[in-house]
């Protein structure tokens, strides 16, 4: 296979690690904290998890473990949407368990939780690993979003595990795989089944985080690919001074992206979903807040401009967050009814009479493409797919409409032309920049210290990421510690509590006091590239985000 001159460099760097990992892994040993307790329902989640709630918190020292040095086999799954590093964690975790013992063996289950229920999976070989140094992606052994949830399936993995004589498998994934490596983890605590379960913090929209930890993996490089892009409209807007660039941004529970991708370029308009919710901010409110923001710029003679909208706004949005409800369950109760209606108007229409008013009224008030895709667009259980409205063309259109108004009341002479994008896929599975490269290995490494150390329900965890490398601190956290109950599917369910952008920390109020200056003035930055090779403060800086976080 032919590679490119960037992967081949890519291939060669060495990841920089905490000084404690630079040891021999025998020699390292583990520090205890006190028992933990979750920040909600701490009754319930001990009830649920009677073996593992409660467990210290953990970081490693200097220390005897020569655990370390058996020989093991251990099973690694890739679950949910790729993010930047994933191939470093599995290095890290394979080049861990070979300084260990050299026969230890590193199963890959391929295609996501699947593969360990299907019993699909291939030994993941030095020369695989090789292959997959520092790259992007997930495809050393693929991805899927299949639950591991119900006891059936933790059979299944229990005899698969068996059968290979695997004794700890490491779940890589976001908070719903890494709530079901802890539910994991305690049935087979319970069942007495000799498998050790570690999860590990992947997902690029950010909402996985907590006092413990600091970010989740392909956080650093998808805002960075995505702000590049950015930085790029902005200098294509300001040299041809003729369009309005509305940019909708992955992040469909939490704006964290947007907000980075914001400090990143100082954007003239950046929608944080939580202050709309927070603010109960209409619809209607929105596409005014921008209209005047279009009219104020066009007032010094600069018609074009850059806004970046979050994803999952419209569910923050109340009116809207209404509407969708009861479409779901209006379309749920009589979807026979529905399905036999003769076109797109005969369907608005029905819909129009069977809301209650205040829904009905939202309903009217959005565009005829937008309004279809709330009808048309359904999952599997018959809910909106959110993630294929397109707001960023929704807010372009009744901002349009806005302007219209504010032309007639003589507050608006400007022209007004739109060009519409959405970044998502692009961040997911970019070469990892040098934080995620040194980062997800670090998590690797650490994920079989938490092995070798026997800590079922432990997710790795890295403090100290707002320092360089070498001064991070490796240890794992219970995923109990994380979790609270939350209606799902009608029933009350153990979840990793989501971080949504918290409103009254650094990195928003870093925000707020900036943007109405970069609503009116061109104040645009343009952070390029990443890049790999050159100076620190160009290479392995981490998200502005974590730096005001920790500042």
């Amino acid at each position: 296979m032919d590679n490119s001159p960037l992967q081949k460099a890519r291939y060669a760097y060495t990841p920089k690690v905490p000084k404690i990992l630079s040891r021999d892994v025998r020699k390292i040993g583990a520090k205890l904290g006190g028992e933990t307790a979750a920040p909600s329902d701490q009754a319930e989640l001990k009830d649920l998890f009677p073996k593992t709630y409660g467990m210290p918190s953990l970081e490693f020292v200097p220390g005897e473990n020569p655990a370390a040095g058996e020989r093991r086999a251990v099973g690694v799954i890739l679950s949910g949407g790729p993010a930047a590093g994933g191939h470093n964690v599995i290095a890290g975790l394979f080049d861990g368990l070979k300084a260990g013992n050299r026969d230890s063996r590193l199963i890959g289950f391929l295609g996501g939780p699947s593969g360990i229920l299907d019993d699909q999976s291939i030994e993941i070989t030095a020369e695989i690993v090789e292959r997959h140094r520092n790259t992007g992606g997930f495809d050393m052994i693929g991805s899927g979003r299949t639950k591991l949830g119900t006891e059936e399936q933790f059979k299944k993995a229990a005899a698969v595990c068996r059968k290979h004589g695997i004794g700890a498998l490491v779940i890589i994934g976001g908070d719903d795989s890494n709530t079901n490596a802890a539910i994991l983890a305690e049935y087979f605590r319970q069942t007495g089944e000799p498998v050790t379960v570690v999860g590990v913090p992947k997902t690029i929209d950010g909402d996985l985080k907590n006092e413990q930890i600091a970010t989740s993996f392909g956080f650093d490089t998808a805002t960075k690919t995505y702000a590049e892009l950015i930085g790029n409209v902005e200098r294509d807007a300001n040299s041809s001074k003729k369009y309005w660039h509305f940019i909708k941004l992955m992040g469909r529970s939490a704006s964290h992206i947007a907000l980075e991708c914001a400090l990143l370029t100082r954007p003239n308009v950046a929608i944080i979903s939580e202050e709309v919710e927070r603010d109960q901010a209409t619809l209607n409110q929105i596409a005014g807040d921008i209209a005047e923001v279009v009219a104020a710029r066009a007032e010094r003679g600069e018609n074009f401009g850059v806004a970046l909208i979050p994803e999952g706004l419209v569910e923050f949005i109340p009116e809207i967050k209404r509407l969708i409800a009861e479409l779901n369950t209006l379309l749920a109760a009589h979807s026979a009814a529905f399905a036999g209606l003769a076109g797109p108007e005969e369907q608005r229409a029905w819909v129009a009479k069977s809301l209650t008013t205040e829904s009905a009224k939202a309903f009217a008030s959005l565009p005829a493409t937008i309004q279809r895709q709330l009808l048309m667009d359904r999952d599997p259980h018959g809910n909106v797919q959110v993630s294929r409205i397109e707001t960023e063309k929704l807010l372009s259109e009744m901002a349009e409409a806005k302007l219209a108004e504010l032309e007639k009341a003589g507050r608006y002479n400007g022209k007004f032309s739109t060009l519409h994008h959405f970044f998502g896929y692009e961040g997911r599975c970019a070469f990892p920049s040098n934080f995620d490269a040194d980062y997800c290995y670090a998590l690797g490494c650490t994920a079989f210290l938490l092995i070798a150390s026997g800590r079922s329900g432990y997710m790795s965890a890295i403090a100290h990421l707002d320092r360089p490398a070498g001064e991070w601190v490796p240890g794992g956290v219970p995923i109990t510690m994380m979790m609270n109950l939350e209606r799902r599917h009608g029933e009350m369910k153990p979840v990793i509590r989501k971080a949504l952008v918290d409103l009254a920390g650094k990195p928003f109020a870093a925000f707020a006091a900036s943007r109405k200056e970069w609503a009116v003035s061109t104040s645009y930055l343009f952070p390029g590239a990443i890049q790999y090779f050159g100076p620190a403060e160009v290479c392995d800086q981490p998200t502005m985000t974590l730096k005001l976080e920790h500042s």
